[in-house]
């Protein structure tokens, strides 16, 4: 009796002391992340923003280490981190020198994880570096036919071409214009630029009358182009053609509506649509439904937007049975928004598709 009641005693100093280490123990958050569906940024400089999905993310968590790092339309839902800061960067592309034609896209965010709950990231789609395009008139070329002009940050030099036409991409800083003749090098101006901002210069030159005079080079800075001046909100105009196509979850919220004849942009992630499922691998067996979600990578039967294919041309074109390659393509629909089409909100009736 006496041993069974030291035993006894025993296991309950040790679920005492165990109990004291609890609070130490911090249980994990989670991060979710995707891009804002209510902001849209249009420049001279890009004709068309990049597919997000193929952006490269990377989340850093609270001790440096990296808890994801790929491409943005392969990621999961969501992401296990301890609780602390964590930075979460999404970019178009790496940039780290000068380069032509290389807008970089994307948005940086540090967020706040705590113990047990979920951290919401909504990132935008902006351009981080900035730009410069030369235009060289014809009396800088003819005075200047054996010089070259060079564009040059603190992270390298680009030459520019007399005839050259496209915008050279910096990272955020100063950008110098150098005239370069054999030897010699003269810097014609410096500007600050900002994230965003492409610099439009004009180039001329005229020789002074009388011996000896020096040329005169005219740097016209009129021009510059800002992306806050092409920042467009969602507008009741939303999903009247391809070009403005609501997204997924643009089209989930307003599926109640009902509107008539609304272009809808997502990936194809599955179908084999029933109430309370769907199928997201191949093979599949119905011809007559697919499911669209904002992200390839979506496997979250709730995250979806269940499309009907009425038969005919649509549905000979995008049932998955006949076409599984289409899977994890992205697809423009247009259709009727409805409340709900096997419990989902949907887009009915489709008359038209694109596939980008």
């Amino acid at each position: 009796m006496r041993n069974l009641f030291l035993a006894a005693a025993a296991a309950a100093l040790l679920l005492v002391s165990s109990c004291d280490l609890l609070p130490f123990v911090k249980a994990e958050g989670e991060i979710t992340v995707a891009f804002a569906e209510d902001v849209y940024v249009r420049t001279k400089a890009a004709l068309e923003l990049p597919d997000t999905n193929d952006f490269l993310l990377r989340i850093t968590g609270p001790d440096g280490k990296i808890l994801y790092e790929g491409l943005y339309g392969a990621a999961p839902e969501r992401f296990s981190s301890a609780p602390g800061s964590c930075l979460v960067e999404a970019y178009s592309c790496e940039f780290r020198e000068p380069a032509f034609s290389a807008p970089q896209w994307g948005d940086s965010q540090v967020v706040l994880v705590r113990s047990g709950e979920t951290a919401r990231v909504r990132l935008l789609c902006a351009q981080q570096n900035c730009g410069v395009r030369l235009y060289v008139k014809p009396d800088f070329a003819a005075l200047y036919k054996d010089a070259a002009l060079v564009l040059r940050s603190a992270e390298g030099a680009l030459p520019y071409g007399y005839m050259e036409t496209r915008v050279a991409y910096f990272l955020p800083g100063n950008v110098q214009l150098q005239l370069h003749r054999g030897t010699a090098e003269e810097t014609l101006l410096v500007r600050n630029l900002a994230p965003r901002e492409v610099l439009s210069l004009t180039l001329s030159a005229s020789a002074p009358e009388g011996p000896g005079s020096a040329l005169c080079i005219q740097v016209d800075t009129a021009r510059v182009w800002t992306q806050e001046d092409y920042v467009v909100g969602e507008t009741p105009e939303k999903g009247n053609d391809a070009a403005s196509a609501m997204s997924v979850g643009e089209a989930m919220a307003a599926a109640g509506s009902g509107l008539p004849g609304v272009w809808v942009a997502g990936y194809i992630v599955g179908g084999d649509l029933t109430s309370s499922s769907a199928s997201f691998d191949p093979p599949f067996k119905s011809a007559t439904n697919l499911v669209i979600a904002a992200k390839s990578s979506v496997r979250d039967r709730a995250s979806c937007l269940a499309v009907q294919l009425p038969k005919g041309p649509v549905r000979d074109a995008l049932n998955l049975p006949d076409h599984p390659d289409l899977l994890g393509r992205r697809v423009l629909l247009c259709g009727d928004l409805a409340p709900a089409y096997y419990t989902l909100p949907g887009l009915k009736n489709v008359s038209a598709w694109q596939l980008p």
